[in-house]
C-alpha cells in the first residue's frame, strides 16, 4: 500500500510535472532537478527512487490527471454527439500545456512511452463506448464500433507524437477538431438531423 503524500510532497509534484511539461525531462539530471525546485535530492528519492522511476510517477500523474478532468468535462453531457467532441476536445487542451521536448522524451523512454501507449488505448476504448452507445440511439449509423474507434486511436497517438500535426502543419487543437468532425460526420445517419 502506497503512503499518502505530504502536502510538501504533492506541492513538489505539481512543481515539478510543470517543470517537466515545459521542458521534458531527459536531459535533467538529479541534481538540476532539485536545484529547479529548490529541495534536496533525499526529498526527491522520497518521492521515487531514480530519476527514471520520478520521471515514470509524473508521467503517470500528468496522463491520469488529464483523463479525469477529461471525464469531468463530459460527465453531465447526454448527448453523444457532444460528448465525443467535448472529449475530443479536452483531449486537445490537455496536450496543449505539454511541450514538444516532454512528448519527445515521454516517446523515447520506454518506460514513459508504455505509460503513454495506455492512455492512447483508453482513448481508443472511451470513444468505442461512445460510438457504440450512439449507435443504440441510433443517433449514428450501424458502423463497427471497434473499427471505428481503432483508427481513431491510432489518429489521436499520431497527432500526440507528433506527426500527424508537423506533417499536416497543424496545432493539436486543429488536429482533434479535425479529428471530431471526420469522426461525427462519417458515423452520421443518412437524412439524419444533428439534433436526434
Amino acid at each position: 500500500m502506497t503512503r499518502a503524500l505530504t502536502q510538501r510532497q504533492a506541492e513538489l509534484l505539481t512543481r515539478l510535472e510543470a517543470l517537466f511539461l515545459t521542458e521534458g525531462f531527459g536531459h535533467l539530471t538529479l541534481d538540476d532537478i532539485a536545484g529547479r525546485l529548490h529541495c534536496s535530492k533525499s526529498t526527491l528519492y522520497a518521492l521515487a527512487g531514480s530519476k527514471e522511476q520520478l520521471a515514470v510517477r509524473v508521467v503517470g500523474r500528468y496522463f491520469k490527471g488529464a483523463a479525469e478532468r477529461i471525464e469531468k468535462r463530459i460527465a453531465g453531457l447526454d448527448d453523444v454527439r457532444k460528448r465525443i467532441g467535448s472529449y475530443l476536445a479536452g483531449a486537445a487542451e490537455e496536450l496543449n500545456k505539454a511541450s514538444a521536448a516532454f512528448i519527445a522524451d515521454v516517446s523515447d523512454f520506454p518506460p514513459t512511452r508504455a505509460t503513454y501507449e495506455r492512455n492512447a488505448r483508453a482513448a481508443a476504448e472511451r470513444i468505442k463506448a461512445f460510438i457504440q452507445d450512439g449507435v443504440e440511439r441510433h443517433v449514428f449509423r450501424e458502423v463497427h464500433a471497434a473499427l471505428f474507434a481503432e483508427m481513431a486511436g491510432l489518429l489521436i497517438e499520431s497527432i500526440q507524437t507528433g506527426v500527424l500535426t508537423k506533417r499536416a502543419g497543424v496545432s493539436d487543437a486543429e488536429a482533434f477538431t479535425a479529428l471530431g468532425e471526420l469522426l461525427l460526420d462519417g458515423l452520421q445517419r443518412n437524412g439524419a438531423s444533428q439534433k436526434e
